[in-house]
């Protein structure tokens, strides 16, 4: 079977329109996310300008020099500010030990929601709700806060379709994400000339993993690297299309739905061409609930056929766990599923 990642509009739910409209929309996304669990979407409707500003923002900081831009690193605790190249391993977030630890080749800088953006929450806890480190760059705050925003709007949008598409309560995702857990992470996949990198033969743009949260909004440019996990155990390229953003599920999503719908597993292979490394540039927006919400399985997604496969985790819980892994080189051996499916695919 030929992999495919369906295109869906989802202006119905962004524009209001009609409920027939709405319904088809959440039929194709309960689809999509039954059988690839990544999908195109087009007719989210941020403003083309808006994405430019985030673009120039990104490709005014990675243009600084290496030492520089390492000035804005955090502890891998925080989930803020720079990470170097080869300072990171994801499929450690799955308890998998690649050939080479913490060799994934991307350069990133992250930005979060801060308790100050939820003042109705009061005791949020640190450094989950950490303040953003900004770097001294004209106009990148603004510009990146400016996509951040909309992005965050597309996710909520998200869920909004995901509980129809389940049959649950309109309140069901609101009531969880209040004061969400959400990251934004804006990935450089070249660097400047003169920064001292080898190729070598174990380099990997981003290893193997899984989103940790509920879903994922992803821009990225129309270059090859991303790679998605079929079914059939195969890894498939993958880029969007003109004007489209790739949504993807998180783990959350799926210990809700009893894998129902998949988390799938993807990675970035690196784009070389000629030997030398071709610039390619993602932004993932990261919405992962409220830390201190309490992840079941949907009773409707459990039945004699269809056991309970996960037990109830906090979120806070499981993207500590995740995060230790990639972040500070410590396995998470709490992945033990999704670990399997990368072993399955003969990565390692």
């Amino acid at each position: 079977m030929t992999f495919h990642v369906p295109t869906v509009d989802i202006a119905p739910y962004v524009a209001d329109g009609a409920a027939a409209d709405r319904e088809e929309v959440a039929r194709q996304i309960d689809e999509a996310c039954r059988a690839v669990g990544f999908i195109q979407v087009i007719g989210h409707g941020i403003p083309d300008t808006v994405i430019d500003g985030l673009t120039d923002a990104l490709d005014r900081f990675f243009a600084l020099d290496l030492d520089t831009k390492k000035g804005y690193r955090t502890p891998p605790q925080v989930n803020r500010g720079y990470s170097p190249p080869k300072s990171e391993s994801l499929s450690l977030s799955l308890g998998v030990e690649s050939a080479t630890r913490m060799n994934d080749f991307f350069e990133a800088f992250n930005v979060g929601a801060s308790s100050a953006a939820y003042p109705h929450v009061t005791d949020l806890p640190q450094p989950d709700y950490a303040e953003n480190v900004w770097p001294a760059v004209e106009g990148f705050e603004p510009q990146v806060q400016g996509y951040f925003a909309e992005a965050a709007r597309v996710a909520r949008t998200m869920t909004r379709i995901f509980a129809d598409a389940l049959g649950l309560d309109d309140d069901f995702f609101p009531s969880r994400t209040d004061h969400s857990l959400d990251v934004m992470r804006m990935n450089n996949y070249a660097l400047p000339p003169g920064t001292e990198v080898s190729l070598d033969g174990d380099l990997i743009g981003m290893s193997e993993h899984t989103d940790f949260g509920i879903v994922t909004v992803l821009w990225a440019d129309q270059v090859r690297g991303l790679q998605v996990l079929g079914s059939d155990g195969s890894w498939n390229d993958v880029h969007p299309a003109d004007g489209a953003l790739l949504i993807n599920l998180g783990d959350i999503t799926a210990h809700l739905t009893n894998e129902r719908w998949m988390s799938t597993l993807h990675r970035v292979k690196p784009p070389v061409i000629d030997g030398t490394i071709e610039r390619r540039r993602s932004v993932a927006f990261f919405h992962d609930g409220n830390v201190d919400t309490v992840i079941t399985t949907l009773p409707s997604c459990v039945d004699e056929h269809h056991p309970a496969l996960f037990e109830p985790v906090t979120i806070a819980e499981h993207i500590a766990a995740k995060l230790r892994g990639s972040r500070a080189g410590i396995r998470n051996d709490a992945a033990g599923r999704e670990a399997q499916r990368v072993l399955d695919s003969g990565r390692y």
